[in-house]
This record gives C-alpha cells, structure tokens and sequence, in this order.
C-alpha cells in the first residue's frame, strides 16, 4: 500500500501544556494527538508542524503532517481523533496531501494575533486568553511603531536568547492594531517566520510606546540596533494565538 501524506489544521489551548513540541519534562501538544493517532494506526507516529508554540500559546489553525500506510481516510482520521482528544486539542481538517508537501518547509507566511485586554478592571474568564493591562494606551503610538515593521528587516532586537538561528533576517507583510468593542486590542503579524518570542518581544515594547515611554523614532533605533538588551519586555505567553499558516 502507498504511503500517504496526512495533513492536519487543528486548533487548541495551550493553557495547559508545555508547547507543541514534546518536552521531557511536561505534557505538551504533539505527544497528546501523536499517542491518539498511534492508536488508530496501531503503531508509533512522528507529526511535523508547522513550527513550535510555547508554553501558554495557543492556536487557531495549527498545521502539522505525518506519514501513513493504511486503508483510513482523513475523514476517519478527523472523526476519530475528535473523539478521543480532550476538550483542548480540536481537528479542524484532515486531508491527504501530495508527498512533497511538509507544515514547516513548505509555508510560505504565518499569521499571530497578540491579544490585550485594556480595561481598568481584569476580566477573570479571558486570564488565560489575554495581557491585561489596566493603564490606557495610546494605540496611534503603537500603530506607528507597528508600521516601521514592514519589509524585509533583520529582527535581531526582537530575538529571545537560546536560539539557533543564525540569520535573523525576515519579511514582514503585516503589523497592525485593531480595538475590539469591550476594550480588548489585536495586534497582527504575518511575516514569512518568526524569530524565538519573536512577537511576544515586540509587542512588549509597542506597549511601552503605547505608555509614552517610547517614541516611534526610538523604536526605530531599536530595531536598527539589532540588540535585544534595547528592546521591552517580553509580553505573556496567554496572548499569543498562532492564526494561520499560508502555502
């Protein structure tokens, strides 16, 4: 029997595991749906997505794939992996792609949304799912700063520690605010990759532009710098939602 190459968009709540990627010191994402697709298949599996989501992260449309020898369709795939995940972990797709597709190498954007709750008072059932911050912000300032992201720019200043990437370079297609009614703020990124917190370390430091305690011009030095010790602080991880990825 040919070997198949399934594909998965799944969405999920990272509040309660480690990450995607398999952690030897904690429950994360692949190891949940990689132990419930061994069990429909009878044998050990390897997923290979898109890219990581760290601790608290979440996602919207997650894409990952896996080799398959067998007779069960992406439907049964999607119906019998939603019947055995928790609550958390959801397939939204299955399908059978061509051999040379791969989540990772083959993307050509993805899409993160930072959420912020910028209200005086927290809301206890969005914690998990939001930044609160309770002193206004001024989002013409941060919308300013958002924009002198646009293009093909070295990241460097928005790189957390502990990466391997030597080349920081990326493209960025977009960088926007958005207020929703009930005070919550979206900041969306797409770019061609993202950098280790690359986002979360970004949108602490809009913030700060947001608190005045940054202009647009000093952004601009910061990121032209190419020095993280420069840059804000990074923001919460419970904000972070991976949207979408583009092939």
């Amino acid at each position: 029997m040919d070997e198949k190459n399934i594909k998965l968009i799944l969405a999920y709540d990272g509040t309660n595991y480690h990450g995607w990627q398999r952690q030897t010191n904690g429950l994360s994402i692949q190891q949940v749906v990689e132990e419930k697709i061994a069990i429909m298949t009878d044998g050990p599996v390897r997923l290979h997505a898109s890219g990581r989501t760290d601790a608290g992260v979440h996602a919207l449309g997650q894409v990952c794939h896996f080799p398959y020898r067998g007779r069960l369709t992406p439907a049964e795939f999607r119906r019998g992996l939603n019947s055995m995940l928790p609550d958390d972990i959801f397939i939204l797709e299955a399908s059978s792609v061509s051999p040379e597709f791969h989540s990772r190498y083959s993307a050509r954007s993805k899409t993160y949304e930072y959420r912020i709750l910028n209200t005086p008072e927290a809301d206890i059932f969005l914690r998990h799912y939001v930044w609160h911050i309770s002193r206004p912000l001024d989002i013409e300032a941060i919308s300013e700063c958002l924009s002198r992201l646009i293009g093909r720019r070295d990241f460097s200043s928005f790189q957390s520690t502990g990466s391997s990437v030597q080349n920081a370079t990326r493209t960025m297609h977009r960088a926007e605010i958005q207020r929703d009614p009930g005070g919550i703020l979206r900041m969306i990124f797409e770019a061609d990759g993202f950098l280790r917190h690359m986002v979360r370390n970004i949108v602490g430091t809009v913030v700060e532009a947001g608190a005045g305690k940054v202009n647009p011009e000093d952004f601009s030095g910061i990121l032209d710098a190419r020095d993280r010790s420069l840059s804000g602080v990074k923001a919460p991880a419970c904000g972070l939602f991976l949207v979408t990825v583009t092939y």
